[in-house]
Formats: C-alpha cells, sequence, structure tokens
C-alpha cells in the first residue's frame, strides 16, 4: 500500500467516524426532545443531552477536516487566479496549504494545552460529571490526525511546485 492510499484510507476513515458521531448525537437530540414534548405520558428528556452533543459536535468537526484537508474541500475564491498560470496557481496552493497546515498544528497544540489544563483542574461536565478532557482529548485526537494529513499534502505542494505537475487534482473545494 503506497502512502497516498494509506493518508486517503486514514481520512476517509475518520470522516466515517465522525459521521457516525453526527448520527449518534441526531439520535440523543431527537430522543431528548422527544422526550421532553411527551413528558404527560411518561416520557423524559436524556440526561445531559446538551454535553454530549457538545462533545460530539467538537469530536466530529475535527474529524471531517483531514477529509476536507485531502480533497481541497475547503472553501475558495478563484476569480482572480483562474486567469493566472497553472504554474502560479500552484505556487498559490503551496503557500494557502502552508498557512493552513500552521493554523492546524496551532488548534491541535491548543486542544493539547486545554486537554491539560481541564485535566488537571478535574473539571467535570454539570449533569453527567464526565470529565470535561474526555471531548478534548477525542478532538484532539482527530486533529493530529488532521496535522499528519495537512503535513502529506504540504510535502505533495512542495513537489507540485518542483516538478511542475499536478499530483493531487482539483477538489471539491478548487477548480484550476
Amino acid at each position: 500500500m503506497n502512502l497516498s492510499r494509506f493518508m486517503a484510507g486514514l481520512a476517509r476513515g475518520l470522516a466515517i467516524i465522525g459521521g457516525l458521531a453526527l448520527v449518534a448525537i441526531t439520535v440523543i437530540t431527537v430522543v431528548s426532545i422527544t422526550g421532553r414534548g411527551l413528558t404527560a405520558f411518561g416520557l423524559r428528556p436524556v440526561p445531559g443531552d446538551f454535553e454530549l452533543v457538545e462533545a460530539g459536535t467538537a469530536f466530529a468537526v475535527f474529524a471531517f477536516l483531514p477529509w476536507c484537508q485531502l480533497t481541497r474541500g475547503h472553501a475558495t475564491v478563484d476569480v482572480f487566479t483562474s486567469f493566472l498560470s497553472p504554474a502560479i496557481n500552484r505556487v498559490i496552493d503551496l503557500v494557502a496549504e502552508l498557512l493552513m497546515t500552521a493554523v492546524i498544528v496551532l488548534i491541535a497544540l491548543q486542544l493539547w494545552r486545554g486537554m491539560w489544563d481541564k485535566i488537571r483542574y478535574q473539571e467535570t461536565t454539570f449533569i453527567l460529571q464526565f470529565p470535561v478532557w474526555w471531548g478534548f482529548a477525542a478532538a484532539m485526537a482527530a486533529a493530529c490526525v488532521a496535522v499528519v494529513i495537512s503535513i502529506y499534502v504540504l510535502i505533495v505542494r512542495v513537489q507540485e511546485v518542483r516538478t511542475g505537475r499536478t499530483i493531487l487534482g482539483p477538489g471539491q473545494g478548487a477548480v484550476h
């Protein structure tokens, strides 16, 4: 298995897990709202539903980031760049990739620091009393995968500029 297929599989697999997390929090939300609406029939909302939704959503956002990075799924505005040569666009892509990698690394580091603060202060959620750092850890793990994928894509962009040919073609967010 080559590195490109491994990275695509890793990003795709994490995105699928993120999708399953969104399905789970959607079910929790529906069950909780139904429980609130039917209390007259003995049903109740899911205790701590908002805590679960918050942690699940944080994980899901970071679980989708590697796939978005790999497939160029970020929003782009190419009104100006569409008139430029492919070589110039490859350089622009490289600079954008470098900036995005720096941001993703910064976010992962901040999640790491935040997680350790939550561990140190033993902060827990209000209703369920589960440690807040669990949500940070899940999001940070996904963010670390995003760092790996982003560095991989950055290396590919450097190769594209050096060779003058596109290796990772246009994705969902860009057409050059």
